[in-house]
């Protein structure tokens, strides 16, 4: 295990990753930059701890006038402490030490600090039981423990301090919140925001209605972060328009008082009155970070692992036909609407691709238009031709298989899409869309998704939409591990519309 801590490739991802959270926070808000700061802060509090505990050891037997009956060499002694504290970390985790919010109470803080240590020093001291080589000195576990909680609060009061005086002396990480309502319950909110500072809200305006084309001026020409809604003479409709509006615009919506338009929301008091917070995806926050990396160490992995086969279709699609490009690269729009080259295995013969680069491009055209009439097999704003007759005969195997997308993985890598989210669309389809399909443009768009592991090309593009959206709020890394392993099963199932 030691050999573990000690590998400089373990310890360059665990940099790559730090820093990575920093470069996220600084394009989105504070509370990221400080949430990440605190795992290396707790660590060496931790690391400070332990050290603490191990110089001041022998304190009970100079009181009691007794000797030493066993000694510890320091080094032995530190390297059993970095690979005890990530689990110590991983326990605070777990205990949402590390959420992502502006602020937290003091109190509470403390004793989720206390709570996590506490129940690592239970499983330590079981540890120890089993495995008695390590040291057996029960001063230096408790001392580790009090010193531990105390460094990890006292250090995390520091950061705290920081952040709020950041907060409110700088207006860093501040909150641009548009209340929407007038009535009593809303004027008592925009009053508490004026007057708590520190709560890290800031009201752009107070308007009366649910006006998204006021909010979309004021998002212009202010920005805004949130909506506070509290206006029972909204109807269902309004308030949904309004809800997708703030899901595209990555934009928090808080309700008050109950219309729940999505499974993903939490409750909590404000200035007490209850608040419900709808949230867009866990693809926020950690969640982005934890995918991004993801998305990096499997790509690098899959592509070394899948080159062999990716030179033989290569060397099978330049034999067949010489004319145009081995790798065909197709305009997509990618998350926030930004446009990207997505890389494919060209299954076409070149005289039927649709591309600038194409002499016959035209006639390539005039061909997919009229295919459409006659052969597409999908509604909504997507299309598919059936037994599509401009593919050649590698092309054709390759498409069959999906194997014609593993290029896209050379995407994944440079970070314009990921292994596992929406299918990427052209900006003619995106053009089709209504404006609540644009909730697939709010995350990065994947290989494989929700929809292809449902039923791959053959669904509609509205079941398409539902089961995507379905997969923006409900993220997970078992997720995504899911849909990968069931994209294995998938290809070898054949397409009703190939």
């Amino acid at each position: 295990m030691t050999n573990g801590i000690q590998n400089p490739a373990y310890n360059l991802l665990c940099v790559i990753l730090f820093f990575y959270a920093i470069l996220e926070s600084m394009k989105k808000r504070s509370e990221l930059l400080f949430s990440a700061v605190r795992v290396p802060s707790d660590f060496l509090m931790l690391v400070a701890a332990a050290i603490t505990a191990f110089f001041i050891r022998d304190i009970p037997q100079i009181i009691a006038l007794q000797q030493k009956l066993y000694t510890f060499p320091f080094d032995q002694y530190l390297r059993v402490i970095l690979i005890v504290i990530p689990f110590f970390l991983l326990l605070y985790a777990i205990e949402g030490l590390y959420d992502i919010r502006a602020t937290k109470k003091p109190l509470s803080e403390i004793y989720h600090v206390f709570r996590a240590t506490s129940i690592g020093l239970v499983i330590i001291i079981v540890a120890i039981f089993l495995k008695r080589e390590w040291f057996s000195s029960r001063f230096i576990i408790l001392a580790a423990w009090v010193f531990g909680v105390a460094y990890v609060a006292f250090a995390r009061s520091i950061l705290a301090q920081v952040q709020k005086w950041m907060l409110v002396k700088r207006g860093i990480g501040v909150h641009r919140v548009v209340l929407v309502g007038e009535n009593s319950r809303m004027e008592q909110v925009r009053k508490t925001m004026k007057r708590k500072k520190n709560l890290g809200y800031k009201v752009v305006e107070h308007i009366p209605t649910a006006s998204i084309k006021m909010i979309k001026e004021l998002q212009e020409k202010k920005g805004v972060d949130e909506v506070f809604v509290c206006d029972p003479s909204l109807s269902d409709e309004e308030m949904e328009k309004l809800n997708d509006y703030c899901q595209i615009h990555n934009i928090a919506y808080r309700l008050m008082p109950t219309s729940l338009q999505t499974t993903q929301f939490s409750i909590a008091l404000f200035g007490g009155e209850p608040v419900l917070e709808f949230h867009n995806t866990p693809l926020d926050g950690w969640g982005k970070i934890i995918k991004r990396t993801t998305d990096m160490i499997a790509s690098t992995i899959l592509i070394i692992l899948v080159s062999p086969i990716m030179a033989i279709v290569a060397l099978a699609i330049w034999i067949e036909d010489r004319k145009g490009p081995i790798v065909y690269k197709n305009e997509r729009i990618g998350s926030n609407g930004q446009k990207f080259l997505v890389y494919k295995f060209r299954y076409m013969l070149w005289k039927h691709s649709i591309h600038k680069d194409n002499p016959h491009l035209e006639e390539a055209i005039a061909l997919e238009k009229k295919l459409i009439r006659e052969r597409n097999v999908r509604k909504g704003a997507l299309y598919k031709i059936k037994d599509d007759p401009r593919k050649s005969r590698i092309g054709r195997v390759i498409e069959r298989y999906s194997i014609d997308e593993l290029p896209q993985l050379f995407n994944v890598w440079k970070g314009q899409m990921s292994l596992v989210g929406p299918r990427p669309h052209q900006e003619r389809e995106v053009q089709k869309y209504r404006e609540y399909h644009r909730r697939l443009l709010t995350i990065k768009p994947g290989i494989t998704g929700m929809a292809q592991v449902a039923g791959r090309s053959d669904l509609d593009f509205e079941d398409e939409y539902k089961l995507d959206v379905y997969y923006i709020e409900n993220w997970s890394l078992l997720l995504d591990i899911r849909i990968l392993f069931r994209t294995i099963l998938v290809l070898f199932r054949r397409r009703k519309n190939n």
